[in-house]
């Protein structure tokens, strides 16, 4: 894979740097965020979702179904979703830093991006209950602050860049 850069203004508008994205720590951090996006997504959907959706939708048949075809499209889903919550951290802490603030805010910059979007488009509809908007987009933002904590952490660990073979931990991002 070829090494891609961006040029990063300083303080003069002549004075640039170029920020070289860290690919192999990206996708080292990606599948780490992801087990953890998987893991919750699953925990998620078996334990508060599925029966929710079941209640509130009893009139629609075959609700919220499990089966593999479901499943498949869900694990796709998780995948993009980690894709994305680490890149939208890697690139937020590049220009505001490695921080637990950054973090925080490229979370939930994440989850307003997705899951928002969905429950509002859902309570539109007048498809959700009171406790579906209360419980899901809650616990799908503390899924996605959680992911880019992660993504923090590995960002900044030089012994996961080592064992990547990245030049370095890239001061956390």
């Amino acid at each position: 894979m070829s090494e891609t850069t961006w040029m990063k203004t300083e303080a003069s508008p002549v004075a640039a740097t170029a920020i070289r994205f860290p690919w192999r720590l990206y996708t080292a951090t990606f599948l780490i965020a992801s087990m953890w996006i998987h893991a919750s997504e699953n925990f998620r959907y078996l334990l508060f979702v599925r029966p929710m959706l079941q209640e509130s939708l009893s009139m629609v048949p075959d609700v919220a179904p499990m089966n593999l075809a479901v499943f498949v499209s869900w694990g796709i889903w998780d995948t993009v979703l980690s894709a994305m919550t680490v890149l939208t951290y890697w690139l937020y802490a590049q220009v505001f830093g490695p921080s637990v603030r950054s973090a925080v805010v490229a979370g939930t910059i994440s989850w307003l991006s997705s899951f928002v979007f969905f429950w509002h488009a859902f309570a539109n509809l007048n498809l959700a209950t009171v406790a579906d908007l209360i419980v899901e987009p809650s616990l799908s933002w503390v899924e996605l602050v959680v992911a880019s904590l992660i993504a923090r952490w590995c960002f900044g660990s030089s012994v996961l860049a080592r064992l990547v073979g990245e030049r370095r931990a890239h001061r956390g991002v």
